[in-house]
């Protein structure tokens, strides 16, 4: 029995490769018309599917957590026009307290030694370099003549000038307009002038000083004698007196 079994599996073995290998072949062509077919085929409802609450709920915080970044690309428009309002808003308190913009700045350089000057710039087209300066890391940060109490921050109290931007680590380029914006700012009366008080004597300003009086005349102008001493004591060579006096013959007096 177990003899005829084998048997017959070994012609089936041998007849199936000749009966499989046709149904193949249908089958791709099958495959291929339905494929080529597909873009024509009418929509069906089977391409819509209902979001279920789990995925909405999925969803919110991921919408929640893109909102504080659109906030930040809406930032630098927001205090365009009225740059001094974000030195009193939550977010600047939030970040810098009562703190200066550049309190808590540290730049990154090589060595223990830090250089002596600050970078010519933080962003160069479209690169920004890695620790950007206390003005360039903030777009908030706007120089502007009427925004005075950022403006204070870079003055000393006690000399009015400005700081070093190797105390702020401002780079030269925003220097270059914190100076400028500054000087503007004080030419239209936003910031005060601070001019060191100077004493001086009524002797000064006197028309009894040398500096402003009557020149006296040269000592060899009254006592008729030369206005250097050694002068009368050259000797001319008379060679060279007889060509000058060839030259000017005609200008000169009679007995020179």
């Amino acid at each position: 029995m177990s003899a005829s079994v084998q048997s017959v599996l070994r012609t089936v073995c041998r007849i199936s490769p000749s009966i499989l290998y046709p149904l193949r072949l249908y089958q791709i062509s099958l495959r291929t018309c339905q494929a080529a077919l597909r873009p024509f085929s009418p929509p069906s409802h089977a391409f819509c599917q209902a979001v279920s609450l789990q995925d909405d709920d999925a969803a919110q915080p991921a919408e929640d957590a893109a909102q504080p970044a659109e906030d930040a690309a809406q930032a630098p428009s927001r205090y365009k026009d009225r740059p001094w309002d974000y030195l009193e808003s939550e977010e600047y308190i939030e970040r810098y307290g009562t703190k200066t913009v550049w309190a808590d700045y540290k730049r990154n350089h090589k060595g223990a030694i830090p250089p002596q000057k600050t970078r010519k710039t933080c962003i160069r087209g479209d690169k920004i370099c890695g620790n950007p300066c206390p003005i360039c890391r903030d777009p908030n940060v706007i120089l502007h003549p009427q925004n005075v109490k950022l403006l204070q921050q870079f003055i000393s109290p006690y000399t009015g000038m400005l700081y070093d931007p190797t105390k702020t680590g401002v780079c030269m380029k925003q220097q270059k307009k914190l100076n400028a914006t500054i000087n503007i700012a004080r030419d239209h009366g936003f910031l005060p002038f601070q001019i060191p008080h100077v004493d001086y004597a009524g002797d000064d300003y006197s028309n009894s000083h040398d500096a402003v009086g009557v020149t006296p005349p040269a000592p060899c102008l009254t006592s008729r004698e030369d206005w250097y001493r050694w002068y009368g004591k050259i000797i001319p060579d008379e060679n060279e007196v007889a060509k000058v006096r060839k030259t000017y013959k005609d200008y000169l007096k009679p007995g020179m």
